[in-house]
């Protein structure tokens, strides 16, 4: 076998074959890709460049914010690209190397947006349940802290992937159904016991999904019950209105995340696989791409910084094109 590494079976590198079964349509399907990757790119760019200038929004929330666009950023640019080079210019080989790093940046990034909207949970639940120790207990170190804890986790969880996937022997071929390096997607074309893979996958889900799901649901809980014991109408309908945007975006997060974690380990006979690989690529676009929409719509301070900063554009193009 040419391309083996000597009798390791560690292969040179891997071909990613696309979405096997819709060859003829790649073209088709990359438009919407590519659309979705433009809109999240111009959306989350935008919404870190807003946050930043305007001083308006130098708070917990948003900060918190601009790290979810920012992991955003990193999620769909580590399969996005790479997907459409195999869509537009049949440019399918990858690297042994890169596959592994891909694979690392891939995971850690979700695990990381997962851990984000937790934070962003707790914040929203420290908000509304200790509101005159909110800027006490939410300083900047405490968030820096926070986030740095995040990626760590992920970081640190996700590293043994590469060296799991590594050590396998690769001697059924090199050819990978898929748009990107998944774990299993990897795992499962060698001819190795991969058991080990999928026990490992699992504990990680639990580890982080599972934790994050968790901590979001008793934060909202408890959201839940401080609102309800408001005696304002107005107050009740102001602090749902700062948890709206945030519930979105969770569910636009993780509804398509446990459709691909479950058929994945259980319906892997009944729903063919082109189905799997759309839905693993949609899973790491859907929420770069709505999420600044979702908090661009539903914050009414986002929509406002946005409004003024839009009339301050048009007003300088208008004094420039007088001095003309």
């Amino acid at each position: 076998m040419s391309f083996l590494n000597g009798t390791s079976f560690t292969p040179a590198s891997f071909i990613l074959n696309g979405i096997p079964g819709l060859e003829e349509v790649h073209l088709w399907i990359s438009l919407p890709l590519c659309t979705m990757y433009s809109i999240a790119l111009t959306g989350n760019f935008g919404l870190i460049y807003l946050i930043h200038t305007e001083a308006s929004l130098h708070k917990p929330m948003y900060i918190f914010l601009a790290l979810l666009s920012f992991t955003d950023v990193l999620m769909c640019t580590s399969t996005v690209p790479n997907t459409l080079c195999i869509f537009w210019f049949n440019l399918k080989v990858i690297d042994f190397k890169a596959c592994l790093v891909q694979m690392f940046f891939v995971h850690t990034f979700t695990g990381m947006e997962s851990g984000v909207l937790m934070l962003m949970a707790l914040d929203r639940f420290v908000a509304i349940c200790y509101p005159l120790r909110y800027a006490t207990i939410l300083t900047n170190v405490v968030i820096a802290k926070a986030g740095l804890l995040t990626f760590l986790r992920s970081v640190m969880l996700i590293i043994p992937f590469t060296f799991l996937t590594k050590g396998l022997p690769y001697c059924r071929g090199n050819i990978i159904p898929h748009t990107y390096c998944d774990h299993m997607s990897v795992a499962k074309i060698s001819c190795g016991n991969v058991q080990v893979n999928a026990i490992y996958g699992l504990m990680v889900a639990i580890l982080i999904g599972g934790f994050d799901i968790l901590c979001i649901t008793i934060s909202y809980t408890m959201i839940l019950r401080a609102v309800v014991n408001l005696s304002s109408a107005d107050a009740r309908q102001k602090a749902f209105s700062t948890c709206t945007a945030h519930i979105c975006a969770i569910v636009i997060t993780y509804v398509p995340a446990f459709f691909t974690f479950f058929t994945h380990r259980f319906g892997g006979h009944t729903i063919p696989s082109h189905i799997h690989i759309i839905m693993a690529n949609l899973y790491l676009l859907m929420p770069p791409t709505m999420n600044p929409i979702v908090y661009g719509v539903k914050t009414k301070q986002i929509r406002e910084c946005v409004i003024r900063f839009l009339l301050k554009e048009r007003d300088n193009l208008s004094s420039d094109y007088r001095l003309k």
